[in-house]
């Protein structure tokens, strides 16, 4: 059975009509013999309010064992608990009892299994009970809601197994509080990111076109002109701060929601839940961080689509609240409110892009998600997920903000790529300046490099990502730094493009060492130190003379204190041999 489908188990003293009422909910009149049992009876999806297959089950305690009761209780989605109004007996069993029963055969369920009371023969009284078992409703959370029915005169009969589909698949107990009358901490949570999401420019307020947007999102139609101002009107009455410069705020936001449970509508609170990714259990489901159905080839790469950078430009500016083009740490962390934990420690100033402070700019900002995304996509679109990606004003798959690219030997076949991020390998013994290198490429001001450099004994990312122009193209080009120890572990690795070998100039057994690792890919010998005096190197060759003889680049000189204008040509030229192999 699917988890959209709903099992409906009926439960109750002998004699109060369990069996008349599915017979007669099934074929549409009162049965002139009813069986000890109903058989397990489906209704196909079709058919039913919420186009959901459902299955309805008869308990009869004179043909089944308790060992039989108890399994089909944990095997229900919702427990209708029958009573016959005109048996005092009978309404009394449902708390000493029937609501003990579930609760025990249930204890160890991680969710609560929602109960609707149904009253039964309705025809042959004419007084109601719901004044008896109403109350019920306040002791016991579980109890979803309560209805008089007549198997005789078919009353409310079609209503009370929709209230039983309902109580599955738009649950009370998640959600609300019958005891504090408020939201539960989960369900404002969810909520206030909700919110968040849907407040556009992020002023605090959801004005009239952001709520025409989250309506058209939820429910797939604007609130009309008159409707939006009920609204409101609404709030204005039952909550102070509920409105504010004409928009909804987030108290009258949560009090709206409040408000729909409150009245029964709680399947309007979950249409908005489950559009906004949300479980049962009010955590984004795995489904919504992830979808299924991405192939990559393991020739192949990850990207950020054109409406995935589109998405994160927006996002940037929406959190760059003093619009000076770069993420304060305060304003990072409004970003990453939305989601579990804040995934960006110290080492993306080490990644990627910064301003003189340290901040991170857009130019950063996009760099750092690339670089996700081309190490784990799946990273990427559980973070997008979380901020509630969309493109346009309709929700979109998730899937659209990424693009996987062809496979690299198709590339090398054809001469040419599509791709927009390239990799370097960046090998070289101890001590000969692999993270300045690294480090260099993001071109910092002195005073950002002096806050990095201060810090890199404790780095932890062995990654920086920047922009770099290639034939009129901008590329990003990743450089990782390879720890000596592995070396020759990583040289034949699929995902690394080309591969760049530091030897220092002024260390005369540096050469031997990093020559020894060089492969037919394409690569680079980069002399470090080069300001500091050049020594002769011990191997059979120097090194302009091997790199000549093997048809390779000569080694081009980088120093921390040389002019930037000369390290810069060596990343460009690493892109341009990533890119054209």
């Amino acid at each position: 059975m699917s988890t959209r489908d709903v099992r409906i188990l009926l439960v109750g003293d002998s004699q109060v009509g369990k069996t008349s009422l599915i017979l007669s909910l099934v074929s549409e009149e009162f049965p002139d013999e009813v069986p000890m049992r109903a058989e397990e009876i489906t209704i196909p999806a079709d058919v039913t309010p919420e186009k959901v297959p459902t299955h309805i089950v008869d308990y009869c305690e004179d043909e089944q064992t308790d060992d039989i009761l108890a399994d089909e209780i944990v095997k229900a989605n919702v427990v209708c608990i029958v009573y016959d109004v005109t048996d005092e007996e009978t309404i009394e069993r449902i708390t000493t009892f029937w609501l003990p029963l579930i609760r025990s055969v249930t204890e160890d369920e991680e969710h609560i299994k929602p109960v609707v009371i149904v009253g039964n023969k309705s025809d042959l009284s004419d007084t109601s009970t719901m004044d008896i078992v109403l109350p019920i409703m306040n002791d016991y959370s579980e109890v979803e809601t309560c209805v008089e029915c007549s198997a005789k005169n078919l009353k409310n009969i079609s209503e009370m197994f929709y209230y039983a589909q309902k109580a599955v698949l738009h649950p009370t107990a998640p959600l609300y509080s019958p005891d504090t009358k408020q939201i539960k901490p989960l369900c404002e949570m969810a909520l206030t990111r909700i919110f968040k999401i849907s407040d556009a420019d992020g002023d605090g307020i959801l004005n009239d076109t952001e709520l025409n947007s989250f309506q058209k999102r939820c429910f797939n139609s604007p609130l009309q002109g008159q409707g939006l101002q009920d609204v409101k009107n609404v709030v204005r009455k039952n909550i102070e701060g509920g409105i504010r410069n004409g928009g909804l705020t987030l108290k009258g936001f949560v009090f709206l929601h409040t408000l729909f449970i409150q009245r029964g509508r709680h399947e309007t609170t979950w249409a908005v839940l489950r559009k906004f990714g949300y479980g049962e259990d009010l955590q984004l489901r795995s489904d919504y961080l992830c979808p299924k159905g991405i192939d990559v080839g393991t020739d192949s790469t990850v990207e950020l689509s054109d409406a995935g950078y589109e998405f994160l430009i927006d996002l940037f500016n929406k959190y760059d609240k003093d619009q000076d083009e770069a993420l304060s740490p305060v304003e990072l962390e409004e970003l990453f409110e939305m989601c579990p934990t804040n995934p960006w420690g110290d080492e993306v100033i080490h990644a990627a892009e910064t301003n003189s402070k340290g901040w991170i700019t857009l130019q950063g900002f996009l760099a750092q998600w690339t670089l996700t995304t081309f190490l784990d996509y799946t990273r990427t679109l559980a973070y997008l997920a979380y901020f509630g990606y969309a493109h346009g004003e309709v929700e979109t798959q998730l899937s659209t903000a990424i693009a996987v690219t062809r496979s690299k030997s198709i590339d090398i076949q054809k001469k040419s790529t599509t791709r927009s991020v390239f990799q370097c390998y960046v090998f070289g013994p101890p001590g000969v300046g692999k993270t300045t290198f690294l480090q260099s490429f993001l071109d910092r001001s002195p005073e950002v490099s002096e806050i990095c450099n201060s810090d890199l004994e404790h780095l932890t990312t062995p990654y920086v990502i920047n922009l770099v122009e290639v034939q009129r193209q901008e590329k990003y080009l990743v450089l990782r730094e390879i720890e000596w120890e592995n070396s020759g572990l990583l040289l034949h690795d699929r995902r690394c493009d080309v591969a760049c070998f530091l030897y220092n100039s002024n260390d005369a057994a540096s050469f031997s060492q990093i020559v020894q690792l060089r492969e037919t890919l394409p690569c680079l010998f980069v002399a470090t130190k080069s300001d500091l005096t050049t020594v002769k190197q011990e191997y059979e060759q120097q090194p302009l003379m091997y790199t000549t003889l093997n048809k390779l680049p000569p080694p081009q000189p980088f120093s921390i204190n040389g002019p930037p204008e000369g390290n810069k040509k060596i990343y460009s030229k690493l892109a341009q041999m990533a890119v054209y192999p």
